[in-house]
């Protein structure tokens, strides 16, 4: 019991400033949401398809830094400080490249929306909010890899600080850009765009100093335009596995709300609410991932499979005691925390507030399927097992979830609670299945069997 307390205090000391810094990162999407909530019912539709299409695209590409983090990991418990060095530049290359690659996309994103069905009207103003933010995929990925490479080498803190500082920036400069305030002109979703675009820029700007100066042995953008072709073969091998399992899985998110936006406006604004309101749940078990990757990658990199046992029993506790915690919040209020994104005055309040609601009571009952499978999955690319685990996620979500949230949300006409229901299927699936492939590949570590 005391080396379990052991390994819970080394996840909490390195998790809870990541789990902070995910929920402040959150924070500013939660802050356009509320705020274009408030300012028009319809901007907050189309931001909801929007962040739809960006956020595929963003995670996919953050794909590659989360294969970072177990690189640099293992290679600093190796004091390898070559590698480090290698795989994060690599990492850069490969998200800058690939987010160059995706501006089309979000440029043109109208036509593609509506050949997906959606409303002309909400698509154009989607459109609008993506020519603006869209620019920022480029920083917002490469932060991705710094926070990656300061987290692998236990630098979590000031992480927090730069996002917490983003975080209040981006919402003062969306209370001048939304709303015209203090003479500002008033640019409704445009101007939710062009705060986030100067918050990334910044951020990425911070943490590119502190890397420099706090570890200047590492020279990280010292001839930075060579390439490095065996780690860039490594970094992206790696990452474009860990990026086609988080694909699978966001993949199925934004499917549901290209169904639940089939049924309407006032469906797809409770669905974005409440489906806001679960990932801000998700960042604490995410953050503890994160510190579960880290973790697991230093006794991989030792060959300890007795540590790596013991660490993943701790993020697994850590995260399912958040997931209890959660599930009681979400059962508890639902109507309380459905109506802090909706303007009293909104005639549609009523309507979205009882439609949110049912969300949440389905939100609660896959927090600890969604708790266990993203601290799964991250145990598994600590210890650097990440093709099998990308079919996995992919069979869970398009094999089970997809079929499921058609089937009961729209095939049986039970709406938008049905698409969630097909979502839980999926996360549940997923749980069993990666739970099941690192218990097994963990028993390979090391001379000793983990618990």
């Amino acid at each position: 019991m005391g080396r379990f307390r052991t390994h819970v205090r080394a996840h909490l000391a390195l998790g809870l400033p990541l789990v902070g810094s995910h929920l402040a990162q959150m924070a500013i999407g939660v802050t356009d949401t509320v705020m274009l909530g408030w300012y028009d019912v319809e901007a907050l539709a189309a931001l909801v398809l929007a962040n739809t299409l960006y956020m595929v695209l963003f995670l996919f590409g953050s794909g590659f830094a989360f294969a970072v983090m177990p690189l640099v990991s293992a290679a600093a418990e190796q004091g390898d400080e070559t590698r480090i060095r290698r795989v994060t530049r690599m990492g850069l290359w490969i998200s800058t490249g690939f987010a160059l690659g995706v501006l089309p996309l979000l440029w043109f994103s109208g036509p593609l929306l509506v050949a997906l069905g959606q409303e002309p009207a909400l698509a154009a103003d989607a459109q609008s909010y993506l020519r603006i933010m869209g620019w920022g995929i480029v920083p917002a990925l490469a932060v991705m890899v710094l926070k990656s490479y300061l987290s692998a080498l236990e630098r979590a803190r000031v992480q927090l600080l730069v996002v917490i500082l983003a975080a209040i920036a981006n919402a003062g400069v969306n209370g001048l850009l939304i709303f015209g305030a203090l003479g500002f002109p008033e640019l409704g979703i445009q101007g939710a765009a062009i705060a986030s675009l100067v918050v990334q820029l910044v951020s990425v700007a911070a943490l590119a100093a502190y890397a420099l100066r706090s570890f200047p042995a590492h020279g990280l953008f010292h001839r930075l335009w060579r390439p490095d072709p065996e780690a860039l073969r490594e970094v992206a091998t790696m990452g474009l596995q860990v990026a086609l399992t988080v694909l699978a899985e966001t993949g199925l998110f934004s499917l549901s709300s290209v169904l639940v936006g089939l049924l309407g406006t006032v469906q797809l604004a409770a669905h974005g609410i409440a489906l806001q309101l679960a990932s801000i749940s998700f960042m604490v078990p995410l953050g503890f991932s994160n510190a579960a990757t880290v973790r697991a990658g230093r006794a991989f990199g030792r060959g300890d499979g007795v540590a790596l046992g013991e660490g993943a029993l701790a993020a697994l506790a850590l995260g399912l005691g958040w997931a209890a915690l959660a599930m009681a919040l979400f059962l508890g209020a639902p109507a309380l925390l459905v109506g802090l994104f909706i303007d009293p005055a909104d005639p549609l309040r009523g309507e979205i507030l009882a439609a949110g609601r049912r969300l949440l009571f389905v939100a609660a009952l896959f927090q600890f399927f969604d708790a266990t499978q993203v601290i799964a999955v991250a145990l598994l690319r600590g210890i650097q097992d990440t093709r099998l685990p990308m079919w996995i996620a992919a069979a869970s979500y398009w094999l089970i979830g997809a079929p499921a949230a058609w089937a009961i949300g729209v095939w049986a006409g039970v709406g938008a609670v049905g698409v969630w229901l097909g979502l839980v299927c999926g996360l549940g699936a997923a749980a069993v299945f990666l739970s099941a492939r690192f218990w097994r590949r963990a028993r390979l570590v090391g001379d000793q069997a983990p618990l």
